[in-house]
């Protein structure tokens, strides 16, 4: 096989594994969303919008194979935005429901947490020889690997609330997974001016 043959090869199958986990967290980032306001819980919404990230990141990934620098920062910048925005609508969510009170219903939690660490976990045995590749590729797998962590968090928080009888646990797992987001949505942005004024690598910043 001649080397341009097989470079396309490899993007072919690195579009079909990005495919795939990109369908994966876009679906879970609409079950988890319902389910969060369905069970009146902020560590849900917030893992929602982790999932929501994840695709965005995917996206990118997905978009920059094969593609210029140029393309890929542009890209990135209305990516990190976005995450931008929608982690600090969750913050505000978060505070409105310290204000007003909420009830996480902890059943809907769990299972629903359970369902996103097993899709996390698939996503992370899928992407796991690209853990040493390409940037975008290496930043995928980071990110379900973060996710599985914040997964075991929204599960740990849903015993806290059933436990103590108190929703704070859920508030609070809910703060930190949007201060993650919006912290990563931060180092995009600023990783992608850069390569756009000085035409310098873009390193990748993951949740």
């Amino acid at each position: 096989m001649s080397g341009c043959c097989a470079v396309e090869a490899r993007n072919q199958s690195e579009r079909k594994l990005l495919w795939l986990v990109l369908s994966l967290n876009a679906t879970m980032f609409m079950v988890e969303f319902i389910a969060g306001w369905l069970a009146d819980s902020s560590g849900l919404l917030a893992d929602s919008l982790d999932m929501l990230a994840d695709s965005a990141v995917y996206g990118l990934s997905l978009y920059a194979v094969g593609r210029s620098l140029s393309h890929k920062a542009r890209s990135a910048l209305l990516n990190g935005c976005l995450q931008l925005s929608l982690g600090l609508l969750i913050l505000v969510d978060i505070g409105r429901r310290i204000w007003l009170g909420s009830e996480p219903q902890t059943e809907i939690m769990t299972w629903i947490a359970l369902l996103a660490l097993l899709v996390n976990t698939l996503c992370f045995a899928v992407l796991y020889q690209f853990r040493r590749g390409d940037i975008n590729l290496r930043a995928s797998w980071i990110c379900s690997r973060n996710d599985m962590l914040a997964n075991v968090g929204v599960l740990v928080a849903a015993i806290m609330v059933s436990k103590l009888n108190s929703s704070w646990p859920d508030w609070l797992i809910g703060a930190l997974i949007a201060t993650i987001v919006i912290r990563s949505a931060l180092l995009i942005i600023r990783e992608a001016k850069l390569a756009l004024n000085s035409d310098k690598p873009l390193k990748n910043k993951c949740c």
